[in-house]
């Protein structure tokens, strides 16, 4: 497959997931603001553009997982089992183990380290914003998805939800995913890409691997939604309307 700048980041992160990792070490946004040129999107991060493309060209060498495949071409329901069961549930275990361990840092390094408080508040907020999202979309987003698809698949008709149409709360929850991005961005610039000071102790470099392996799963999350889940839900959606 020739590697094209024309073509959006998040084309090549859903029809070639192998390319994940590259944009993921490199910080090339794929979820949130992946709807851009791959040469936009370098230019954007101060990138090589050719280095980039020499990147991309080995990943696409490698072959795509199976498992890769059947999330983008499985049923929706899988999907949606995919994310809650690997993502949300990642999400509610870390959370707490992370705020657990930035206690301990900062109760110990934050008078030398003023940019604890910052992380430790935006790490805050965004586990409690979280949260919520995930209830939202747990129990009414991906219900009424399931649903919608079992209809599609039955031939019957699709019930109005209470929301009018799929679109409102993908609105909604894409939104709070650009939220989350800042957030993101924040604890990594804060951090200075999540390197730890000269003298971190080992729990100081175990709050930045898992604040770091935090940010790389939050992001593959937020696209299997943003990216997959969503656009197939609402072109489901629309097709059986006008069927």
């Amino acid at each position: 497959m020739t590697v094209t700048i024309t073509k959006n980041v998040r084309d090549y992160a859903i029809e070639t997931p192998q390319t994940i990792p590259v944009f993921e070490k490199l910080g090339i946004d794929f979820c949130c603001g992946g709807n851009r040129p791959l040469e936009e999107a370098c230019a954007a991060a101060n990138l090589n553009l050719d280095e980039v493309l020499k990147s991309l060209e080995a990943a696409l060498a490698e072959p795509a997982r199976p498992s890769d495949r059947k999330l983008r071409s499985g049923s929706l329901a899988e999907l949606i089992s995919h994310i809650v069961k690997t993502h949300h549930a990642y999400v509610r275990t870390q959370i707490p183990e992370v705020e657990r361990l930035m206690e301990k840092v900062y109760s110990k390094h934050g008078p030398n380290h003023p940019e604890l408080a910052h992380i430790r508040s935006v790490f805050h907020g965004l586990g409690q914003e979280l949260k919520t999202h995930l209830m939202k979309e747990e129990n009414i987003l991906f219900p009424y998805i399931e649903r919608m698809e079992e209809s599609v698949v039955q031939h019957d008709p699709i019930l109005p939800p209470p929301f009018g149409t799929v679109a409102n709360p993908v609105r909604m929850m894409e939104h709070e995913h650009d939220d989350a991005g800042a957030a993101l961005k924040a604890l990594r610039e804060t951090s200075a890409g999540y390197t730890p000071p000269a003298d971190a102790c080992t729990s100081f470099q175990a709050l930045y691997t898992a604040l770091e392996n935090f940010e790389k799963d939050l992001h593959q999350h937020i696209h299997l939604e943003n990216n997959v889940l969503f656009p197939r839900a609402q072109q489901m959606e629309a097709s059986h309307q006008q069927a």
